[in-house]
């Protein structure tokens, strides 16, 4: 490694390991909660299955809980701590507080809540804080950056946020590892290959499995370079103008005082002109000026010099911040020209560096078994990333990084968990796939541990956008629910493999809603009148709160599942005998970025 600061300690897969297993003793009966489909809750009367509870207590718990503060949440996991404490201690498992030995129904939805909260990522203490990371990382080097680059001129807020925090992170690992070279797997339109690229210097590959995404890429790219080129000629230039402008301002008060020193030498006697140094005709750069001119040059060094081949090349010399006076005009037509050579030979490393500096987007369907060499010719020793790498394209990421001598170093942020493969799901069905997303870990696998779809659906729910207010859309779910109901009573049809799709936006009553839907269907939706339909909005509504009260139990323990989803990947990779170090990482805002946990990891240097 180019680095040798010692990396953030993390726990150890022993411990890891005794997480999990607590963890899959809570979800052993909370799972059925999050497996339920809310498309048939009214059909297969899941609320009376799986709720021992009015909706009115479990939605006042509930709202309580999420609009609780993050500093208040912080200070209960004791509670919840206490919790499962007490339960070892008597002996029996299952959380019998939570769910009834006999129903397994829910029966206390605050132990629920506070069991829920024990699990989440915080508290487990398995994340290592992000800037305690770039810290270590960056050593004693100064961070590289430039106030002046806004991405958001870019890209929207969301990415923007993205792709800052977590090139930033990749920028800092590439210089700790001494590397050069990025992969990006699943890089869609490019922005965080691009800002790589362009900020860092780093040489970036983006590897899409569409065409029409690497296609997007590179024009983006292209318009990216044009309009990055122009904000950063505008920057340099508003800072050159305020050097110029100190430079006149300084000029003309050099020139005034020049102007009455020689008006006072001229004044005096011969045998005082004899008397007087060199230095009485120049002005005192002992303190004030040098002092000056130094804090005037700080302020132009404003870009790293991996980024200073972005710039405008119009930079000032030391000759244009003197004052007129201070050098003889020889040696400021010397300097000058020596100036100019100057920047001529910067203009060629320049042309040289940005040869290396580049980003090409790729077009490749990725899988654990890809060959690199294949797809990249000049593959070197380089980091694999991927921002929201769709379902088994993170665990394949990790896979890949595993098994390829050239990968030093990962860092991967995964999201669409409901499209991950399942090897448990199916057990009697036969298939030939080798490498399955869920689970990688070699306990869960010994525990033939499933998910189930439904259940890695509801992790994607974003608890933290419910805890602001970006509520559930409760109706459009009521809506579905019910057209089950007719659908199965009215058509006899219990399993449809057609969706309704987005049909309530534009809907403008219930009533449209379902003619909308049954058409959509293929159902003969002037088989049923008007009144048999509003019949069923009518017998339904009262028991809207049903609905709402277990979405929100849904999204109160999404957060649980995606624990145990990013667990099972941080195990795999401390299974691995050539990593040196693996951690969990909260890179972004969870509320502008729900999917906001890495997994970062860093192989044993040869």
């Amino acid at each position: 490694m180019a680095a040798s600061f010692a990396l953030p300690v993390t726990q150890d897969l022993f411990t890891l390991r005794a997480k999990l297993q607590e963890l899959l003793q809570f979800l052993r009966k909370a799972l059925s909660i999050s497996n339920a489909h809310t498309v048939d809750f009214y059909t297969e009367s899941v609320w009376d299955q799986l709720v021992d509870l009015p909706p009115e207590t479990v939605l006042g718990v509930l709202r309580k809980s999420v609009a609780e503060s993050e500093s208040e949440a912080e200070a209960r996991p004791s509670e919840a701590r206490l919790l499962v404490e007490a339960e070892k201690r008597s002996g029996i498992t299952n959380f019998p507080k939570i769910f009834c030995e006999t129903s397994q129904k829910l029966v206390s939805v605050e132990a629920f809540v506070l069991a829920v909260r024990y699990y989440s990522v915080q508290n487990l203490g398995i994340c290592t804080p992000f800037e305690q990371l770039l810290t270590v990382l960056r050593g004693n080097k100064k961070q590289r950056t430039d106030e002046n680059v806004k991405p958001d001129e870019f890209m929207n807020l969301k990415k923007s946020h993205e792709v800052q925090a977590m090139s930033e992170l990749i920028s800092s690992i590439a210089d700790y590892y001494g590397v050069k070279q990025v992969i990006d797997l699943g890089s869609g339109k490019g922005y965080l290959s691009s800002f790589l690229s362009l900020k860092y210097g780093l040489k970036v590959y983006g590897i899409d499995s569409s065409n029409t995404n690497t296609h997007g890429a590179e024009e983006r790219n292209r318009k990216l370079k044009k309009h990055w080129k122009v904000y950063h000629t505008r920057s340099k230039l508003d800072a050159n103008g305020l050097a110029l402008k100190m430079a006149k301002e300084r000029k003309v008060q050099d020139e005034i005082k020049y102007k009455v020193d020689i008006e006072g030498i001229c004044n005096n006697s011969p045998e005082n002109q004899e008397k007087m140094s060199t230095s009485d005709f120049l002005p005192d750069f002992s303190d004030s000026v040098i002092s000056n001119i130094r804090t005037q040059m700080e302020n132009l060094h404003m870009y790293s010099h991996g980024e200073e081949n972005l710039c405008f090349e119009n930079a000032f010399s030391l000759i244009d911040l003197l004052p007129i006076n201070a050098v003889e005009p020889a040696s400021f037509q010397t300097a000058k020209r020596k100036m100019s050579e100057a920047n001529k030979e910067r203009r060629k490393l320049t042309s040289k560096s940005n040869e290396s500096n580049i980003y090409s987007p790729l077009t490749s369907f990725i899988t654990a078994d890809s060959e690199l060499h294949d797809i990249i010719k000049d593959l070197e020793d380089c980091l694999m990333v991927g921002l929201h790498t769709c379902g088994d394209l993170a665990p394949n990421t990790l896979r890949i990084f595993t098994s390829k001598s050239e990968i030093k170093g990962v860092c991967s942020v995964g999201c669409c968990y409901h499209l991950l493969s399942e090897e448990f799901e199916n057990p009697h069905k036969e298939s030939t796939q080798e490498k399955w997303g869920f689970p990688m870990c070699q306990y869960l696998k010994e525990e033939r541990w499933c998910c189930g779809r439904n259940a890695r659906m509801s992790a994607c729910l974003a608890l933290e956008r419910v805890a602001v207010g970006q509520g559930l859309p409760t109706e459009s779910l009521f809506y579905r629910a019910v057209l089950q109901d007719i659908i199965k009573e009215c058509y006899g049809i219990t399993k449809c493999d057609r969706h309704v799709g987005k049909i309530y936006s534009k809907s403008s009553s219930f009533l449209d809603y379902v003619r909308k839907s049954l058409k959509k269907l293929g159902l003969e939706e002037s088989k049923l009148p008007e009144k048999v339909i509003m019949d069923y909005y009518e017998k339904y509504k009262p028991r809207m709160n049903e609905l709402e009260a277990f979405n929100m139990l849904k999204v109160v323990l999404a957060p649980c599942i995606e624990t145990l989803i990013l667990l099972d990947r941080l195990c795999y990779l401390k299974e691995q005998e050539d990593i040196a170090w693996a951690a969990l990482v909260k890179l972004f805002d969870p509320v502008k970025s729900p999917r906001c946990y890495a997994i970062i990891a860093l192989k044993k240097q040869q």
